[in-house]
């Protein structure tokens, strides 16, 4: 008999590391536990495709982040929305955005023109910034060091607050 444990016993021994490795990727205790659930059981039914030689532990982390990651993009897709009308026009515009009144369609022409006279490098940060991309997402695509777009957005911003602090 050897001393060499059973496959069982090894998935035993992980469950610590795998509960630690899980409340990392999921933030959430119940989340988490499921996770460790699903990984044990994925690993249990392909016992026969485990190398004997291979890092067990890692194995079983490397089966638990596939499963994690294949568990968010299936909630991605089941999360997104489909718009199938035939009105585009409306289809990216925000529900509170102010342009459905005429006061609203002036206010946001009158920031517009405002912005215009703002120096390239801060209205265009800006501009996407309120189009609704994140600060690295604007870094990339400006070739802008991040904490530059950052200053930029927000001095913009408060020169904007500056310029309209009296407007109603």
């Amino acid at each position: 008999m050897s001393n060499k444990p059973t496959f069982k016993s090894s998935v035993l021994g992980v469950q610590a590391n795998l509960l630690s490795f899980a409340l990392k990727l999921t933030l959430n205790r119940d989340e988490a536990h499921d996770l460790v659930q699903d990984t044990t059981l994925k690993a249990l039914n392909n016992e026969e495709k485990f190398v004997d030689n291979a890092n067990f532990k890692g194995w079983m982390l490397t089966i638990m982040r596939n499963i994690f990651i294949n568990n968010y993009r299936k909630s991605a897709r089941e999360n997104t929305m489909i718009d199938t009308s035939e009105d585009l026009y409306h289809l990216n515009l925000q529900q509170d955005s102010g342009v459905v009144t005429p006061e609203g369609a002036y206010a946001i022409g009158e920031i517009s023109s405002i912005l215009a006279g703002f120096p390239e490098d801060y209205r265009e940060p800006f501009s996407l910034h309120v189009a609704g991309y994140k600060y690295e997402e604007i870094s990339q695509r400006l070739s802008m060091p991040l904490g530059t777009v950052k200053s930029h957005i927000f001095f913009t911003r408060k020169r904007l607050r500056e310029i309209l602090k009296d407007y109603r």
